[in-house]
C-alpha cells in the first residue's frame, strides 16, 4: 500500500535510509492516535535553508533541528509538512552521542507529534513529549 508520505531534500545532498519503512513507522504512530493520515511531506535541509523560512514564516532568528507546518483543516486529520536540518541532526546526534539516524527518526517523530497535537513549550509538555518520542522509537521495526 502506497503511503501518502513523501520524503525530499533541498540545499542538501541527502536521501533517507528505508523511506518505505520510516512511512509505515509514521503511519503506526499516526494510527495508534486514531487520526487519520492525509498528506505529511518531510523535506530535509540545510541549516541555512531552515534558519531562512525560521526567519521568514515564525519570525525566529536562530538555528533549529526541525519546523512543522499543520495543514490539517479539521481535527483528526494529519496533513502537514516537515522540515529538518540535516546540519543540526548530524550536530545533535554527536552532543547526545548517539547516531545519525536514531537521532534523525527523533526528530521525524517529534514533528509528526506536534501534528498529533503533542507541544513542547513547557517542562510538563517537553517531559511528555521526550516520553511519546521514546515510546514511538521503541515500536520501529527497522
Amino acid at each position: 500500500m502506497e503511503l501518502p508520505i513523501e520524503f525530499f531534500s533541498e540545499d542538501v545532498e541527502f536521501e533517507l535510509k528505508n523511506p518505505n519503512q520510516v512511512a509505515e513507522w509514521i503511519n503506526d504512530i499516526i494510527e495508534q492516535h486514531d487520526q487519520e493520515l492525509v498528506n505529511l511531506t518531510f523535506v530535509f535541509c540545510s541549516d541555512d535553508y531552515l534558519h531562512e523560512m525560521n526567519v521568514s514564516y515564525l519570525d525566529h532568528d536562530t538555528l533549529t533541528d526541525i519546523i512543522t507546518f499543520d495543514n490539517a483543516d479539521e481535527e483528526g486529520i494529519i496533513e502537514g509538512d516537515i522540515f529538518i536540518s540535516i546540519d543540526r541532526v548530524q550536530d545533535n546526534a554527536k552532543d547526545l552521542g548517539t547516531t545519525f539516524e536514531n537521532e534523525l527518526h527523533r526528530v521525524i517523530i517529534h514533528g509528526v507529534l506536534h501534528l498529533l497535537g503533542f507541544k513542547d513549550k513547557t517542562e510538563e509538555q517537553e517531559a511528555l513529549m521526550r516520553k511519546q518520542e521514546d515510546s514511538s522509537l521503541s515500536l520501529r521495526k527497522f
